[in-house]
């Protein structure tokens, strides 16, 4: 079996900002939310038979304890923050598995189900739908990344090829480097090709050496600087870490919770005919027969 895993917050911001834009006059509310549904709709129409959706029920989570200036709800706009339980309401009456996170986040749901899925002699592929960096520590194997903005799959290769570094360094690297997505800045003066080159050396941030003599990478530039950064915060970018790795314990259930058989007929019935999508409701319930 192929497991797929949609990061729907990203979907949701992607339809949102993208060619469904805000809701304005003349135009259906929620149509975010209508466009991300259709869109799995679609994924179940294509053949898949085990999926899970993870969004971000309350923006925060337990990383906003461990950094101050960790992205928080307050900025996003009340319009695109509206669409979230309507979306995963729709989700459910479909009778798709929705991960709606509170203490952790959608990104972690994914790490969590990519792990469990990979780990199931069953699975042979897992397949995470979403363009988060972060989700990169979780390729290899089985699990790979699919970037549906360009239209490209990615595996081990690929992410050492896109960042320098393997998936198990991604954390590591962004630690140095910083997310601006996630609101930590990294390291001064820690850029993508630094960061690449010493963790290639290194492999970890744990075991770059204060030592710049030790370092012996051919062609770094301002190695120096780079070192007496890295010896002076080691606190901080020890706490980048911890945000940047994704936790496996979140609650996603087993991979047979995740298998597609039919929608709850009252539930999408109703929310078709609230949000006026009654080919939602058509194409699912056929669907549904078709695989009976």
């Amino acid at each position: 079996m192929i497991v797929h895993l949609v990061d729907g917050t990203y979907e949701l911001f992607r339809q949102f900002y993208g060619s469904l834009g805000k809701h304005e006059e003349g135009t259906r509310p929620f149509e975010a939310a209508r466009g991300v549904v259709d869109d799995v709709l679609r994924l179940l129409e294509s053949g898949a038979t085990h999926v899970g959706v993870a969004t971000d029920h309350v923006i925060e989570s337990f990383r906003n304890d461990l950094w101050p200036g960790y992205k928080r709800g307050d900025g996003i706009d009340p319009d695109l923050r509206a669409q979230f339980g309507p979306l995963e309401d729709a989700l459910r009456a479909m009778g798709v598995t929705v991960w709606a996170m509170v203490e952790f986040e959608a990104d972690d749901a994914l790490a969590a189900a990519a792990t469990l899925a990979a780990a199931d002699e069953r699975v042979e592929q897992v397949i995470i739908r979403t363009v988060d960096k972060d989700l990169g520590q979780c390729v290899g194997g089985k699990v790979v990344q699919y970037d549906r903005k360009n239209d490209r799959t990615m595996d081990a290769a690929a992410i050492i090829e896109k960042f320098g570094v393997p998936p198990e360094a991604i954390a590591d690297y962004l630690a140095l480097v910083g997310d601006s997505a996630d609101g930590f800045p990294g390291l001064p003066g820690w850029g993508a090709k630094s960061a690449g080159a010493v963790l290639r050396r290194f492999g970890t941030i744990e075991a770059i050496p204060d030592d710049v003599a030790l370092w012996d990478i051919e062609g770094l530039r301002g190695a120096a600087k780079l070192a007496a950064t890295l010896a002076a915060g080691r606190e901080v970018v020890a706490v980048f870490k911890t945000l940047a790795i994704l936790r496996t314990d979140a609650p996603v259930g087993e991979v047979d919770d995740w298998r597609w058989t039919s929608p709850q007929t009252v539930a999408l019935n109703d929310w078709c005919e609230q949000f006026r999508s009654p080919r939602i409701a058509e194409r699912a319930f056929a669907l549904a027969t078709q695989r009976s």
